[in-house]
């Protein structure tokens, strides 16, 4: 007979724990659990006439997740108000599981409904929670379009809220376009429900705008849009959002998140889209006043021009060339005294340079009876030891030259 090891981390695929043995060992374990209390929200409720035990089903209200759990009806009596569906209760209740069907329940003790008091005490304690994370801060807050493509719109089936958005904002803009999303805003499903629709809607190419509306409620009414999942989903969303809860008194998370808080669903309607007639009334007073502003501009200019034109220049038109070619002449006469003058210089500079030229030639210094001796060669002769007896010297004067021979003369 084979050995079956005592724990679970002794197991291998050669020794494995059959499932009864699994089922037991679970048992064991969850009876050892002690007695609890333990929160959340009916969803389901039954109650058979003449039974002693009823069955509900409590839901965590912030995860899709929830439990079985039988009580004893005389428990479910002593409540101070019936019990119905939706309900946010404490229980205190021994875990149980049934090995059979392998499935855990709570076997409830008490039961007592969770007051309106210590809701909104849990609501202020998450409040502050979530302000201190910066999830409530402006400046993380996205403006919301001039005209969406799309408007994405989150409300409850065949809906007040959901007549008052789309009739009022295609009132304003009538070629709005609208992508709705019917879901539970109240209830046990109303957080799933309204949180996959605002994933959905965000993540359409087209929606630029999401509303997420509801014409209303008591505190434990509008408790889902004060979820911490769904502010959390809300504050995530890429598109813009827009709260439209239809309340005065009451404020939910949801208000702070949201991007824009609408009181009701029309003033929902009149955030998401501009008013046409508004918006015509604006562009016709944009363009009288454009109108305006160029014909007084144009009475300007040509009150400009008349005034130039009456000016004595503009009225003798001969006038200006006549003033010009003054200006011409005087210039004309000024450059040509100046040129004369500059040759005048110039000429008197030539004929000194002519004189003092003259005065330094050769030729003044023959006029002046002087001579000049040159070998044959054509040298000057400077110095008489160079002259050879007989030599042909030739001798130039101021108006001529002739040939001479030197004789012989004593030393």
């Amino acid at each position: 007979m084979t050995t079956l090891p005592e724990r679970a981390a002794d197991t291998t695929a050669e020794q494995p724990w059959p499932v009864r043995l699994l089922s037991m060992k679970i048992g064991e374990y969850v009876e050892k659990m002690s007695t609890l209390w333990v929160e959340g929200q009916v969803v389901q409720l039954n109650r058979r006439p003449g039974a002693r035990t009823a069955f509900l089903t409590l839901r965590d209200p912030d995860v899709d997740m929830s439990l079985s759990v039988s009580i004893h009806v005389n428990a479910l009596d002593a409540m101070p108000t019936p019990l119905g569906e939706g309900a946010r209760v404490v229980l205190q209740a021994k875990p149980t599981f049934w090995a059979q069907r392998g499935s855990l329940m709570l076997d409830a003790r008490q039961i007592r409904p969770v007051g309106v008091g210590e809701l909104l005490a849990r609501l202020e304690y998450l409040k502050r929670h979530l302000a201190q994370e910066g999830l409530f801060d402006r400046e993380r807050k996205k403006p919301l379009p001039f005209l969406p493509r799309r408007i994405g719109l989150v409300c409850g089936r065949a809906s007040a809220a959901e007549r008052d958005v789309v009739e009022n904002a295609r009132r304003r803009w009538p070629s709005a376009v609208f992508e709705i999303r019917q879901v539970a805003v109240q209830g046990a499903d109303a957080v799933s429900q309204v949180c996959a629709a605002l994933a959905e809607l965000d993540a359409h190419p087209e929606v630029d705008v999401i509303v997420i509306a509801r014409g209303g409620g008591g505190v434990e009414d509008l408790l889902p849009f004060s979820n911490e999942s769904m502010v959390r989903a809300v504050a995530a969303a890429v598109t813009p959002v827009v709260s439209a809860i239809g309340h005065d008194v009451d404020t939910p998370l949801l208000d702070l998140v949201a991007d824009h808080r609408a009181s009701t669903p029309t003033d929902a309607a009149k955030a998401i889209v501009p008013d046409a007639d508004a918006e015509r009334s604006a562009v016709a007073a944009a363009r009288a006043r454009g109108h305006r502003a160029l014909t007084a501009r144009l009475h300007h200019e040509r009150r400009r021009l008349v005034e130039l034109r009456s000016r004595p220049v503009l009225t003798d038109k001969g006038a200006f060339v006549r003033s010009q070619r003054a200006v011409v002449e005087a210039l004309r006469d000024r450059s040509r005294r100046r040129v004369e003058a500059q040759l005048h210089r110039a000429r008197d500079h030539t004929t000194h340079l002519r004189t003092q030229v003259r005065t330094l030639s050769p030729q003044s210094t023959l006029d002046r009876g002087y001579a000049i001796v040159q070998h044959a060669d054509g040298a000057v002769v400077s110095d008489p030891a160079s002259v050879v007896v007989g030599e042909l010297l030739r001798v130039r004067v101021a108006r001529g030259d002739f040939g001479v021979k030197p004789v012989g003369h004593d030393g």
